[in-house]
């Protein structure tokens, strides 16, 4: 009678053994070396021009990407337009002359002056000082045709983000009451000007909370630590201001992640998702290195997880897993995580039913006998990727430079804040050292000096990796203490 347990135990395992053969026979049958690669090449392409989202070449590499997720059988999510969500980003450059004279102190900018939004202009203004220019501090002012002079942030709000949220709030609402402008008065103890100035008076690339690209009106920060200028202004002592501003960068760009979707076979766990994920965009045209190449063409960093994320379409389009498939590939990761930030923000499968996050990631490789997971050591799932990994004849191992804050630089990030556990599955190194450094946002990182033959273990073992965890009765969480342990609890209503 006691062998009967035994006998069935070895008999799942049996079975559980069978399957993850087949799964792996799968993925070679479905994976073929001249379509992967083809992918692969494309997307590093010089005629995509180091795919930076500022650049109009982006969006064929948008398009590419949305009708391989088309063809092989993903679906977009409703909501979406063509398997595209897109994002209104802005690009903001300094003018090339910014001046400020206060009854004859002159302020220029990137000295004392920032001009953060409006066309060329050149015209004095009557000024009105209003607290922090915020609704309270607006009530029963006349600040209609004149400037509104108020303190940065608000109370108790002067962080980077308060700073930058207040303003645009501060903006509209003179805009609404109709103000001519609006200056704020910089005065922040825990961000010196300095850092600001080197921060700010340079083109950026932001997310455009407004969807408009910008302002006409002027929008500057002066720098007053002491609060005698707005002191002075507020006391009648300087009634006007004259401004003279030329040649400020204000222009919209539209990108969009890639986002598409594969439903699950089983009809309670199909309503739980994985989210597969990589960046597409690249930094583009840059300096020339030694030998004049000046295109940025990214195959490490990430044209190669792109390409994971297309072969995911077509595998799992074909062999769907239990949970259902999200296929994202992010824009402006490279500006700063944006992509995947506004879809974090924006999700269009509530957070709580996305049960992992595989993202990926690359600098480059040292080992091509190794996948380095960035996570590794964090997650309850830890051992299937190992295994599948360990399939195609490699090791797992976690990440060999913490002190380069990899995790943290990441789109994985954007999600692992809101609790959903989220390694990053990257090509193997074992140190960030010179073979590193050697093609990590260089011109030299290109498809001709890759191993593709460790490019398709690459691949084949993230799909692996991907379906063990798809098909798991489990739910993959955070292990016991870590940093972000607690949210995960609270997204998934976990004790």
């Amino acid at each position: 009678m006691k062998k009967l347990p035994l006998l069935m135990l070895c008999f799942l395992v049996a079975v559980l053994s069978l399957q993850a053969q087949d799964h792996k026979q799968d993925i070679l049958n479905t994976i073929d070396e001249p379509d992967a690669l083809s992918h692969f090449r494309f997307l590093a392409a010089d005629e995509l021009m180091g795919r930076d989202p500022i650049r109009p070449e982006m969006k064929v590499a948008t398009r590419y990407i949305a009708e391989q997720f088309r063809k092989y059988g993903a679906k977009p999510i409703n909501g979406e337009d063509e398997y595209l969500q897109r994002i209104p980003f802005r690009l903001s450059g300094p003018p090339v002359l910014g001046k400020a004279n206060f009854g004859g102190r002159v302020l220029e900018q990137g000295v004392d002056l920032l001009v953060q939004d409006g066309a060329d202009i050149k015209a004095s203004y009557e000024m009105v000082v209003a607290g922090y220019g915020l609704a309270d501090d607006l009530q029963g002012k006349d600040v209609k045709g004149k400037i509104i002079v108020a303190r940065v942030g608000g109370p108790d709000r002067i962080s980077p983000a308060d700073l930058f949220a207040l303003g645009r709030e501060k903006v509209a609402l003179a805009e609404k009451m109709g103000a001519v402008g609006v200056i704020e008065m910089y005065n922040v103890p825990t961000t010196p000007w300095g850092l600001v100035t080197n921060m700010l008076n340079r083109t950026r690339f932001a997310l455009d909370a407004a969807g408009g690209g910008s302002s006409s009106m002027p929008y500057l920060w002066v720098r007053d630590l002491d609060a005698s200028l707005i002191a002075a202004i507020d006391k009648g002592e300087i009634k006007q201001v004259d401004l003279e501003i030329k040649g400020k960068v204000n222009r919209p760009i539209q990108c969009a992640n890639v986002i598409g979707v594969i439903e699950g076979t089983d009809p309670q766990l199909k309503n739980e998702y994985l989210l597969l994920s990589a960046h597409y965009d690249h930094v583009g045209v840059g300096r020339p290195d030694t030998s004049g190449d000046s295109i940025y063409n990214g195959a490490r960093d990430n044209a190669v997880g792109t390409t994971a994320i297309i072969n995911a379409a077509k595998y799992f389009a074909k062999h769907p897993p239990k949970r259902s498939i999200i296929l994202a590939a992010w824009t402006a990761e490279e500006k700063g995580l944006l992509g995947s930030a506004f879809y974090a923000d924006n999700p269009l499968i509530p957070h709580e039913q996305v049960i992992f996050n595989l993202n990926i990631d690359n600098g480059g490789y040292n080992d091509t006998s190794i996948i380095t997971v960035i996570g590794l050591g964090r997650t309850t799932a830890d051992p299937l990727i190992a295994e599948a990994v360990a399939a195609f004849g490699m090791e797992a191992i976690a990440d060999p430079s913490p002190e380069q804050g990899l995790y943290d630089r990441s789109d994985n990030v954007n999600f692992a804040r809101r609790g959903i556990p989220a390694p990053t599955f990257s090509l193997g190194f074992r140190a960030f050292d010179a073979e590193i450094n050697k093609y990590y946002h260089q011109p030299g990182d290109q498809v001709d000096n890759f191993d593709l033959d460790y490019a398709m273990q690459y691949w084949r073992s993230y799909l692996l990796a991907a379906r063990k965890i798809a098909d798991w009765s489990e739910k993959p969480f955070w292990l016991p203490g870590d940093k972000y342990e607690e949210v995960g609890k609270q997204l998934y209503g976990r004790d």
